[in-house]
């Protein structure tokens, strides 16, 4: 089993910039691939970014260019920084895990809200 912790949500004006952090613990092995997905009220959860534990990133085109996502292996901790942020970023964010056997993303945090006043 993994879990996953994430922090570092809250409220910001459209502009300005937010870092998320999920730190993992467990099983970290049986994982690769980290992601962080986000809802919005209404919405679908949807993919924000992805990194592979070689560290080879994937961006929704919504974000590219405004968020960087990162992973600290030696810390189990991967980051997501949202800078330029508009209201539409608004949401809970989801770190996510990849089950290294399966291809699952079978691990979730518990999520973190991020609103974004205009």
């Amino acid at each position: 089993q993994v879990q996953l912790v994430e922090s570092g949500g809250g409220l910001v004006q459209a502009g300005g910039s937010l870092r998320l952090s999920c730190a993992a613990s467990g099983s970290i092995f049986s994982i690769d691939t980290m992601g962080w997905y986000r809802q919005a009220p209404g919405k679908q959860r949807e993919l924000v970014a992805s990194i592979s534990s070689g560290g080879s990133t994937n961006y929704a085109d919504s974000v590219e260019g405004r968020f960087t996502i990162s992973r600290d292996s030696a810390k189990n901790t991967m980051y997501l920084q949202m800078n330029s942020l508009k209201p539409e970023d608004t949401g809970v964010y989801y770190c996510t895990a990849r089950q290294r056997a399966t291809g699952w993303y079978a691990y979730w945090g518990q999520g973190t809200q991020v609103t974004v006043s205009s």
